[in-house]
């Protein structure tokens, strides 16, 4: 069933996959290095494009794999081992060019969502924004648990902190200056009362016994807890920073309401603090009316970043392979590194037989130290392992379709217009 929809997704792909007009027309470069056949598309090309392709995969003889350059500055590739056999897919993004920046996808728009890589490019399509490439993102809570899609990691989209995530997990982000880091980003929320007691408490996920939560409208309609007690706030009369919630800010709050059944919807431009009964916290200034400071901290410091996504384990450390529990299974598989030069998105199929057979995490890590990584995390694999291109699904999804993901990761080309006035 995997071969099945390889092929037909790979048919489709060459009808189609650079019908956007921003990209130059397919110039492929091919050969054959051993037993390691490449190839590197920039799109376009339909049919002939697909012949001429075949025609030097043919006649190549022990040429090193080549790629022009591309006005998109973005080039994928396909490498195959035969031997294994691996199908490894890869996307290279030219990390110079200003007018392409990395962006984080989320399910349907909020959390307590699933849905295909796919579904996620096109709501930023319809949006207005025009998407390169992707793969999927973050490990995440299944369909089979209280929370499903809820990121396991620490994620920021369009400069809104989404998820804290645990902080013993590894986090790709992108800080205010435009710097690429993967770090353990470990969360330090605090609510603070006006007599001086604090408290801490975790963003958008499910509140456990004896702790504390808050829910954004990110969230999504409601807090979906049980019990406990659940103050909806609203900005303060004199508070300068509000919604979309920004990691590092704090915000001034006042109680507009307070609700003891659980589950309190969360209305838009309001956020619902969620407090077990079993925290005990009992405090004058908790009524209607009072007045109370959340504070956003992480260590590091993520202020001013627009980019984040969770992952692990952390693969490469300036080029060299990171300290990781090495074990021997291989499944598909997804990472994003980098170099000076470039981005990469990498997905390994896997579990086909006839196809690919996957990867372990020290084979990743040693493939994206090839490829010329000197950093590089490891995402989401198995059935999730995803990779979009130019319009279309690349890979060999091992369940013979796109599984639905909590988030993705995906470059985007900032209009030129929006670019004169950056």
């Amino acid at each position: 069933m995997c071969l099945v929809y390889s092929l037909l997704s790979v048919g489709k792909a060459w009808d189609s996959l650079m019908e956007a007009n921003s990209f130059s027309p397919i110039d492929p470069a091919m050969g054959k290095m051993k037993n390691q056949t490449v190839s590197w598309k920039h799109g376009g090309g339909g049919l002939l494009g697909l012949l001429m392709m075949i025609s030097l995969a043919v006649h190549a003889q022990e040429q090193a794999p080549t790629a022009a350059n591309s006005r998109s500055g973005v080039v994928y590739r396909n490498d195959r081992i035969p031997e294994k056999p691996l199908s490894i897919h890869i996307t290279k993004v030219d990390r110079k060019r200003t007018d392409l920046q990395l962006a984080t996808t989320l399910a349907q728009g909020t959390v307590l969502n699933l849905s295909t890589l796919s579904d996620q490019i096109k709501r930023l399509q319809a949006g207005g924004q025009k998407v390169l490439a992707g793969i999927n993102g973050d490990f995440y809570r299944t369909e089979r648990e209280p929370y499903a899609g809820d990121p396991l990691g620490f994620q920021v989209m369009n400069g809104e902190l989404v998820s804290g995530g645990t902080t013993n997990r590894p986090a790709f982000w992108i800080d205010a200056s435009g710097k690429p880091w993967i770090t353990r980003v470990e969360t330090r929320f605090e609510v603070a009362l006006p007599d001086g007691s604090r408290f801490p408490f975790q963003l958008n996920e499910e509140r456990l016994r004896g702790t504390a939560r808050l829910y954004t409208p990110r969230l999504g309609s409601s807090t979906q807890t049980i019990g406990g007690r659940e103050f909806v706030l609203e900005p303060a009369p004199d508070s300068q920073e509000w919604l979309p919630l920004k990691p590092g800010l704090s915000y001034r709050a006042r109680i507009a309401s307070i609700r003891d059944q659980g589950n309190s919807p969360i209305p838009p431009g309001s956020m619902v603090l969620s407090i077990d009964s079993a925290m005990g916290i009992k405090n004058q200034a908790l009524v209607v009316g009072g007045i109370l400071e959340l504070h956003m901290k992480t260590n590091p410091d993520t202020r001013g970043s627009n980019v984040a996504i969770g992952g692990s384990p952390t693969l490469l450390r300036q080029g060299k392979l990171a300290d990781f529990k090495v074990n021997n299974d291989r499944h598909p598989r997804t990472a994003v590194g980098w170099n000076d030069e470039s981005w990469f998105f990498v997905e390994v199929d896997g579990r086909q037989s006839n196809l690919s057979a996957g990867m372990t995490i020290k084979e990743l890590a040693e493939y994206m130290q090839k490829l010329g990584a000197t950093e590089a995390m490891n995402l989401d694999g198995g059935a999730s392992a995803t990779m979009w291109v130019f319009g279309q699904v690349v890979n060999s999804p091992c369940a013979g379709h796109e599984r639905n993901t909590a988030n993705g990761l995906v470059v985007v080309r900032k209009d030129a217009s929006r670019r004169e006035s950056d």
